[in-house]
């Protein structure tokens, strides 16, 4: 498995929008006292698609709403490749499965094609930012 940084250049603050913020209070009161850190997932989830991607600033205002240490939020944030570390296009973000079975049918073709494309190196958006 691949090392998942966070990218280097990230926004100064993150705030749930009052929409958000009210769902995430009702998420988290889904769960048994003592155990509101079983929300991170969804949590984590919905701030990346509030931003387009998930910051460390959300990381930590998650972090905060469970009474988690950021060390614990990261852990789950960077296991998950569903959840995006560093800003993805805005027109399409394009995965490929690069298991053995896939790469047997030729997912590396595809691969190919992607890095002819969009960019030479995986994880990188465009020239056109997209």
């Amino acid at each position: 498995m691949a090392v998942r940084r966070l990218a280097e250049t990230q926004p100064e603050r993150f705030a749930f929008s009052a929409d958000n913020l009210g769902w995430a209070e009702r998420t988290i009161k889904r769960f048994p006292e003592g155990r509101q850190a079983s929300a991170i997932i969804p949590l984590l989830w919905r701030a990346q698609e509030q931003e387009g991607w998930l910051t460390k600033p959300a990381m930590e205002g998650v972090g905060c709403m469970l009474g988690m240490p950021l060390i614990r939020v990261l852990e789950v944030a960077t296991f998950y490749t569903m959840f995006h570390l560093e800003p993805v296009g805005t027109k399409a973000h394009v995965q490929v499965c690069g298991t053995t079975p896939c790469m047997l049918r030729g997912s590396g073709e595809i691969i190919d094609a992607c890095r002819r494309r969009i960019h030479e190196h995986p994880h990188h958006l465009s020239a056109d930012g997209a």
